[in-house]
Protein backbone atom coordinates (compact mmCIF):
# COMPACT_ATOMS: atom_id res chain seq x y z
CA UNK A 1 0.00 0.00 0.00
CA UNK A 2 1.56 3.27 -1.15
CA UNK A 3 0.53 6.39 0.70
CA UNK A 4 1.71 9.42 -1.28
CA UNK A 5 -0.20 11.96 0.80
CA UNK A 6 2.09 14.09 2.95
CA UNK A 7 1.95 13.65 6.70
CA UNK A 8 0.08 16.44 8.46
CA UNK A 9 2.64 18.96 9.63
CA UNK A 10 2.55 20.90 12.82
CA UNK A 11 1.33 24.46 12.56
CA UNK A 12 4.05 26.99 11.91
CA UNK A 13 5.09 28.81 15.05
CA UNK A 14 5.14 32.55 14.50
CA UNK A 15 6.42 35.27 16.86
CA UNK A 16 3.68 37.54 18.21
CA UNK A 17 5.52 39.71 20.75
CA UNK A 18 8.85 39.91 22.52
CA UNK A 19 10.30 42.22 25.11
CA UNK A 20 11.79 42.88 28.51
CA UNK A 21 10.37 44.00 31.81
CA UNK A 22 10.73 47.77 32.05
CA UNK A 23 13.17 49.20 34.55
CA UNK A 24 10.27 51.31 35.88
CA UNK A 25 9.21 48.29 37.92
CA UNK A 26 12.21 49.01 40.18
CA UNK A 27 11.53 52.73 40.63
CA UNK A 28 11.52 52.63 44.44
CA UNK A 29 14.63 50.44 44.58
CA UNK A 30 16.50 52.85 42.31
CA UNK A 31 15.19 55.76 44.37
CA UNK A 32 16.65 54.10 47.48
CA UNK A 33 20.00 53.72 45.69
CA UNK A 34 20.01 57.44 44.86
CA UNK A 35 19.18 58.34 48.48
CA UNK A 36 21.93 56.05 49.73
CA UNK A 37 24.45 57.60 47.32
CA UNK A 38 23.37 61.10 48.33
CA UNK A 39 23.73 60.17 52.01
CA UNK A 40 27.22 58.82 51.44
CA UNK A 41 28.23 61.92 49.43
CA UNK A 42 26.84 64.29 52.08
CA UNK A 43 28.52 62.37 54.89
CA UNK A 44 31.85 62.37 53.06
CA UNK A 45 31.65 66.07 52.13
CA UNK A 46 30.02 67.85 55.05
CA UNK A 47 31.21 65.71 57.90
CA UNK A 48 34.73 65.64 56.44
CA UNK A 49 35.41 62.16 57.62
CA UNK A 50 39.02 61.49 58.63
CA UNK A 51 39.55 59.21 55.65
CA UNK A 52 38.97 62.15 53.28
CA UNK A 53 38.52 61.25 49.61
CA UNK A 54 38.56 57.57 50.48
CA UNK A 55 35.01 58.04 51.87
CA UNK A 56 33.73 58.56 48.34
CA UNK A 57 34.70 54.96 47.49
CA UNK A 58 31.59 53.91 49.42
CA UNK A 59 29.59 55.32 46.48
CA UNK A 60 30.45 52.07 44.73
CA UNK A 61 27.93 50.24 46.95
CA UNK A 62 24.73 51.95 45.68
CA UNK A 63 26.17 51.99 42.15
CA UNK A 64 26.70 48.22 42.25
CA UNK A 65 23.24 47.70 43.76
CA UNK A 66 21.73 49.69 40.87
CA UNK A 67 23.82 47.94 38.23
CA UNK A 68 23.06 44.41 39.41
CA UNK A 69 19.29 45.05 39.55
CA UNK A 70 19.36 46.69 36.11
CA UNK A 71 21.37 43.83 34.61
CA UNK A 72 19.16 41.06 36.05
CA UNK A 73 16.07 42.82 34.69
CA UNK A 74 17.69 43.38 31.29
CA UNK A 75 18.70 39.71 31.09
CA UNK A 76 15.08 38.55 31.44
CA UNK A 77 13.55 38.24 27.97
CA UNK A 78 10.01 37.21 27.06
CA UNK A 79 8.93 35.84 23.69
CA UNK A 80 5.28 35.12 22.93
CA UNK A 81 4.72 32.95 19.88
CA UNK A 82 1.60 31.42 18.42
CA UNK A 83 2.27 28.23 20.43
CA UNK A 84 4.17 29.11 23.61
CA UNK A 85 5.59 31.72 25.92
CA UNK A 86 9.37 31.46 26.24
CA UNK A 87 11.10 33.12 29.22
CA UNK A 88 14.90 33.45 29.14
CA UNK A 89 16.61 34.48 32.36
CA UNK A 90 20.07 34.61 33.84
CA UNK A 91 23.29 36.56 33.71
CA UNK A 92 26.00 33.91 33.98
CA UNK A 93 23.81 30.81 34.09
CA UNK A 94 21.05 30.89 31.48
CA UNK A 95 17.63 29.32 31.94
CA UNK A 96 14.84 28.94 29.38
CA UNK A 97 11.34 28.22 30.64
CA UNK A 98 8.58 27.49 28.14
CA UNK A 99 4.85 27.54 28.72
CA UNK A 100 2.67 25.87 26.11
CA UNK A 101 -0.23 28.24 25.47
CA UNK A 102 -2.90 25.55 25.55
CA UNK A 103 -2.05 25.20 29.27
CA UNK A 104 -3.08 28.80 30.08
CA UNK A 105 -6.30 28.63 32.09
CA UNK A 106 -6.81 32.30 32.86
CA UNK A 107 -5.00 35.61 32.54
CA UNK A 108 -5.39 39.05 33.99
CA UNK A 109 -4.00 42.46 33.25
CA UNK A 110 -3.33 45.14 35.83
CA UNK A 111 -1.94 48.63 35.61
CA UNK A 112 -0.84 50.03 38.97
CA UNK A 113 -0.87 53.81 39.12
CA UNK A 114 2.88 54.35 38.69
CA UNK A 115 3.10 51.94 35.76
CA UNK A 116 -0.03 53.39 34.14
CA UNK A 117 1.59 56.85 34.24
CA UNK A 118 4.38 55.57 32.00
CA UNK A 119 2.17 53.38 29.77
CA UNK A 120 3.08 49.99 31.25
CA UNK A 121 1.19 47.10 32.84
CA UNK A 122 1.45 43.60 34.28
CA UNK A 123 0.11 40.39 32.74
CA UNK A 124 -0.48 37.39 35.02
CA UNK A 125 -1.39 33.91 33.79
CA UNK A 126 -2.83 30.99 35.74
CA UNK A 127 -1.75 27.76 34.08
CA UNK A 128 -2.09 24.00 34.36
CA UNK A 129 1.69 23.69 34.02
CA UNK A 130 3.21 21.77 36.94
CA UNK A 131 6.44 23.78 37.08
CA UNK A 132 4.86 27.22 36.57
CA UNK A 133 1.31 27.40 37.91
CA UNK A 134 1.46 31.21 37.83
CA UNK A 135 3.45 33.21 35.30
CA UNK A 136 3.78 36.98 35.57
CA UNK A 137 5.18 39.37 33.01
CA UNK A 138 5.74 42.66 34.77
CA UNK A 139 5.91 46.24 33.51
CA UNK A 140 5.56 45.76 29.77
CA UNK A 141 4.45 48.35 27.20
CA UNK A 142 1.25 48.06 25.15
CA UNK A 143 -0.20 45.67 27.73
CA UNK A 144 -3.69 45.59 26.21
CA UNK A 145 -2.36 44.60 22.79
CA UNK A 146 -0.16 41.88 24.31
CA UNK A 147 -3.11 40.56 26.35
CA UNK A 148 -5.27 40.41 23.22
CA UNK A 149 -2.52 38.58 21.29
CA UNK A 150 -2.22 36.12 24.17
CA UNK A 151 -5.98 35.57 24.28
CA UNK A 152 -6.19 34.91 20.54
CA UNK A 153 -3.16 32.61 20.56
CA UNK A 154 -4.43 30.61 23.56
CA UNK A 155 -7.78 29.99 21.84
CA UNK A 156 -6.10 29.06 18.54
CA UNK A 157 -3.74 26.62 20.30
CA UNK A 158 -6.60 25.00 22.20
CA UNK A 159 -8.49 24.58 18.93
CA UNK A 160 -5.43 23.24 17.13
CA UNK A 161 -4.64 20.73 19.87
CA UNK A 162 -8.34 20.02 20.50
CA UNK A 163 -7.93 20.83 24.18
CA UNK A 164 -10.77 22.15 26.31
CA UNK A 165 -10.75 23.59 29.80
CA UNK A 166 -13.13 21.77 32.13
CA UNK A 167 -14.60 23.93 34.88
CA UNK A 168 -16.03 21.95 37.76
CA UNK A 169 -18.07 23.81 40.34
CA UNK A 170 -17.97 22.68 43.93
CA UNK A 171 -21.56 21.51 44.50
CA UNK A 172 -22.46 20.80 48.12
CA UNK A 173 -25.77 18.97 47.67
CA UNK A 174 -24.29 15.53 48.55
CA UNK A 175 -25.17 14.27 45.10
CA UNK A 176 -28.93 14.73 45.66
CA UNK A 177 -29.29 16.53 42.34
CA UNK A 178 -27.70 13.62 40.48
CA UNK A 179 -30.55 11.18 41.21
CA UNK A 180 -33.56 13.23 40.10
Amino acid sequence: MNNDSPAPSAATETPLWSGHTSQWVHFWYYFLCVLLAAGIAVAATILALPTGALSYVALVIPALMWLVRWWVTKCTFYELTSQRLRIRTGILNKKVDELELFRVKDYSMEQPFLLRLVGLGNLTMITSDATSPTVAIRAIPEIEAVREKLRTAVQAERDRKRVRQLDVDNVEDDGAGLHN
